[in-house]
């Protein structure tokens, strides 16, 4: 049988060649896109995104803390919740400027806590630009005005949120330092 089969890719006809190449090209296309995809996947992970030092011991405890880790309906937000777009266009890009954090990991520039907490602002003020841009759209994914209960909030929140949705306020204007730390921002004086 191997023979056989060793005699017939030895003497290709241009039928059998355009057929093996199409056949070749489509399972080599699809393992890449799999794989392409598998580590997209991968690296929307929390385990992927606290791998670093400097993420596990930092954001990630203040991240345990937070009501995005736990809380009463027992819902979880994840990392890539937050911080990464569920549509492929955004997520891409999203992922190409996340290379720069990594980079930065690798180079040492946010290494240690001290280093860290000298940059936490400048990262912070990046990420909440973002989601002002975007109109807080990850946080949209979970929080909709339309199925909040203002008057089951404390009266000061719900007339706040109630202002927000006529606004159409991105929910970082008013909900910075809601799953990290919030940095401290110099005083305008």
């Amino acid at each position: 049988m191997f023979r056989r089969i060793w005699g017939w890719l030895r003497r290709p006809n241009a039928k059998r060649s355009a057929g093996v190449l199409l056949v070749l090209g489509a399972v080599g296309g699809l393992t890449l896109w799999g794989g392409f995809n598998a580590a997209l996947e991968y690296t929307n992970t929390t385990a992927f995104c606290v791998s670093c030092h400097e993420m596990d011991q930092l954001v990630h405890q203040e991240y345990k803390q937070s009501a995005h880790y736990k809380n009463p309906s027992g819902v979880r937000a994840e990392c890539a919740d937050c911080h990464v777009p569920s549509e492929m266009g955004p997520k891409l890009i999203r992922k190409i400027k996340a290379s720069a954090e990594v980079w930065h990991a690798l180079r040492g520039t946010i290494d240690t806590p001290e280093k860290f907490e000298a940059q936490r602002l400048v990262m912070a003020q990046r990420v909440w630009a973002e989601m002002t841009a975007n109109n807080s759209r990850e946080c949209r994914n979970c929080h909709g005005y339309e199925a909040m209960a203002f008057h089951q909030q404390t009266q000061r929140g719900g007339e706040k949120m109630e202002q927000a949705m006529l606004d159409n306020a991105p929910c970082i204007e008013c909900h910075k330092g809601v799953a990290h730390k919030r940095p401290v921002e110099p005083r305008d004086d």
